[in-house]
Parts: structure tokens; sequence; C-alpha cells
């Protein structure tokens, strides 16, 4: 358990950021946002959690459903994802955060927030909720102890057959201290163990080695690993790129990445007890998707890193057998990198885009492998203070931080990038 001092301070610093600016700290998009933009920041991550409960069995009767929000701060996720269950609660260690929650929750009777301890959903009974779910909470935890505790407690208060659905910082861990805002890293390989641990059932570890690392798992009765299972004729129906429906991958980037869809895919598969070898070495899956209404699963996975072009064999493994026939998946050579920018904005305001409010601009670039080889000057004035940070191992990804010397007046300007000796188009941007 989490020493009182921990969630004091988790406490207190929610609390005086709830004071001073809720909908920013929460969103992370602009100051003093309106509250119809403030809750449109939350619709792509409701459409994922509404995603994720096709898992559950389509013949329920959803208003009878409960869900609890782990860290529901001013009900940004409650509100839109009340008009999917019956009952719907919400836990947050700020009683600040939790009162502007109740306000803007007063017209939904049936969504609850709470005040919690901060490492505990000690006011819930066991065997509550068919979802629990937390979105860019735990990544502002400062002690793996309490992530790990919440997640003990999810299993608790879920009900058998219940989902889990958080988000959670994979990335790698740092000698750096580690506070309310920039909370613990915790890697894939500790989530799996963990869920294996809890007798879960992980469908997706989405997201690995980032600061942004989803998980979805469903609440299976102890030991249920151990069940004798009746054999079945699985089948590989198709396999494509997973991010087009071409049948080729190439062996590294962001496109190594493939989709199969599985026929007759066992009940207790998951991401714990499946492999899959391309060629000689074994891939990475990273989802199990819902069953779809033809039977069919997709199964998402990175390729082995550098495997051959050409023709490989395709397996599938379960339990350590052979799930399915084999089959083969063209490797195409890899297209050349090519860096781009793809995310230019105000450094602390992300909404406000070219229109610099802080002094400071956030430069997110991918295909790029030496980030020390940026280089940025405002007309022709070198920019010497940034800060470089990989978002995301796979494209490559960084998001680089550069901030305004004083001798950068108000007004229009023109910012200028270089990578190594390659020069990109100038930005033009205006400093408030």
């Amino acid at each position: 358990m989490a020493s009182s001092s921990v969630e004091q301070r988790m406490r207190e610093d929610w609390n005086a950021r709830a004071r001073e600016d809720a909908s920013y700290y929460v969103a992370f998009g602009r100051r003093d946002q309106d509250e119809e933009e403030f809750f449109a920041t939350g619709e792509e991550v409701v459409k994922g959690l509404e995603w994720e409960l096709r898992r559950l069995p389509s013949t329920a009767n959803r208003r009878a459903w409960r869900a609890l929000e782990i860290g529901c701060g001013p009900g940004r996720i409650m509100r839109p994802m009340s008009k999917v269950f019956g009952e719907i609660h919400g836990v947050d260690v700020s009683d600040e955060m939790v009162a502007r929650a109740r306000a803007n929750l007063a017209g939904v009777p049936h969504a609850h927030p709470h005040v919690g301890r901060g490492s505990d959903l000690a006011q819930f009974a066991d065997e509550s909720f068919e979802l629990v779910y937390s979105y860019a909470v735990f990544q502002h935890i400062p002690s793996g102890e309490v992530v790990f505790n919440y997640l003990r407690e999810a299993r608790r208060v879920l009900k058998t057959g219940g989902l889990l659905r958080v988000q959670i910082n994979g990335l790698p861990d740092s000698a750096a201290h580690y506070d309310t805002w920039s909370g613990v890293r915790i890697s894939a390989g500790e989530i799996s163990d963990f869920l294996r641990e809890m007798d879960f059932q992980m469908f997706a570890l989405e997201g690995a080695s980032t600061q942004y690392m989803w998980v979805t798992a469903m609440k299976r009765p102890k030991d249920w690993r151990l069940t004798v299972l009746p054999r079945q004729s699985a089948r590989i129906r198709r396999i494509t790129n997973a991010y087009s429906s071409e049948p080729v991958a190439p062996p590294t980037g962001r496109f190594a990445t493939i989709s199969l869809w599985i026929e007759n895919l066992p009940e207790h598969c998951d991401l714990m007890n499946m492999e899959l070898r391309v060629g000689p070495e074994p891939g990475s899956i990273y989802y199990i998707g819902p069953r779809d209404r033809d039977g069919l699963v997709q199964i998402n996975a990175r390729l082995p890193w550098g495997i051959r072009t050409g023709l490989q064999p395709v397996e599938l493994n379960f339990l350590g057998r052979p799930l399915a026939a084999p089959t083969r998946l063209r490797i195409i050579p890899s297209p050349p990198q090519v860096p781009r920018i793809i995310a230019l904005s105000d450094g602390i305001n992300l909404l406000s885009g070219t229109h610099i409010v802080t002094r400071t601009i956030k430069v997110t670039i991918e295909e790029y492998t030496r980030p020390e080889e940026f280089r940025a000057d405002i007309d022709g004035v070198p920019l010497d203070d940034l800060d470089v940070f990989c978002t995301d191992p796979i494209p490559p990804r960084y998001e680089i931080n550069l901030r305004l010397p004083e001798s950068i007046p108000a007004g229009p300007h023109n910012l200028n990038m270089r990578l190594g000796t390659r020069s990109l188009a100038p930005v033009g941007l205006t400093v408030a």
C-alpha cells in the first residue's frame, strides 16, 4: 500500500491544478478551454472504450451494466460514457476535481463521482462492475506500488467476465525522480507478468515502450488457464498489412505489422498463450480483437525485426501447439525512411497551433533516427534551448521542445529547421 505521504502529495498537487485550470491539466490542449471544446477532446477515447465493449455478451442488457473510471477528473469521459451504462461511477484523489465532476454531471442522475484515497477502490464492493477503465491517469502516479494496487483492486471489483481497459506509461525506466506529473514507468513485461498472476486474459498490449500503452484484459476465474480445452480446427482465413488491405509487409518500420483473420479461434486464446512465427523467428502479437458477426477474430502482430524478404511461412501456435495450418506472407523491401514533421504547435497550448503563446514550440518528427542532428532557428536566431524525447521507437517518433530566447519579439516569424544536412521548408508562426 502506498504511504499516506504519497497519497497526500497526489491530492495536494491535483487540487492545486484543479483550482488553477482543471480542463488544461486533464486534456492538456489549451488554457481556459470552454466546456464544449473540453468535452470534445475525449471523443476518440470514448470510441475506443465502446469498441472494446464488443467483447462483452451481445445479448446482455447494457442498461443494467455498471462501469467505474479510475481518475475521473472533472467527468470528461464519464459524461459521454454514461450514455452506454445504466450506472457509472468515477473515483479521483482530488476532491477539487470531484466537485467539478459533480457539477458537470448534475444532469446525469446515474453518474456518481467519488473522492478516493488515491491508492484503492475501498468504497466499492467485490464483483460490482462490467468495465473498469482509466485514461491518462496512471501516467501521473509517482508510485508503481499505487498503480499495481489499483489494478489488484480493479480485479476485485470487476465481475467475472468483466473488462479492464487502462492506459499506462510504458516508456523505458530512467533514474529520474517521478512526481505527480511525470509518473512512474511500467514495462510491458511487468504488466504481462502481473495480469498472468492475477488470472486475467489479456487481449491488447498496444503502444509498448511509449507513454500511452493501452491494456485490455478480462477477469477470468482463478486458474482458468488450467482448464482442459477441446480440440478445435482454427483456420487463418487471410493475412494483410495492418495499415492496408495489401497482403504484403516490409521487415522494418511502421508498416512491419500484419493482421490475421482467424476462424474458430479458441476462447481461451490471449497474448500470453499464443505465439506467431514468421520465417524462423517469433513475431509479437499485441492485439486480439472482439469476435466479429461472421465469427472471425482479428489478430495484430509486429513482424520479427529484420526478417528476410520473399515468401515466408507463417505459423500460429496456441499453448505450444499449432493452432492452424501454416500459410505464407510476402515480405517486401522496406521503403526508404522519409523524415517529416507531423505536428508543430505551441509547446503547452497544443490547440493554438502556430500561434505561440507560451514562448515554447513543440515539434513532432517521424522516421528520423538521428534527432541529435536537429537544428532550428527563428529568422536566423539559433534555438539552442531544446529537449528531445522519444515518444515511440517504432516509426520512430521524437518530440522536440524548443524555448524561444528573450530576444525574439512578438509578431510573425519564420521557423527554420534542419535535419543534418537536410533543410525543411520554413514554417510561419506568430509569437504572442
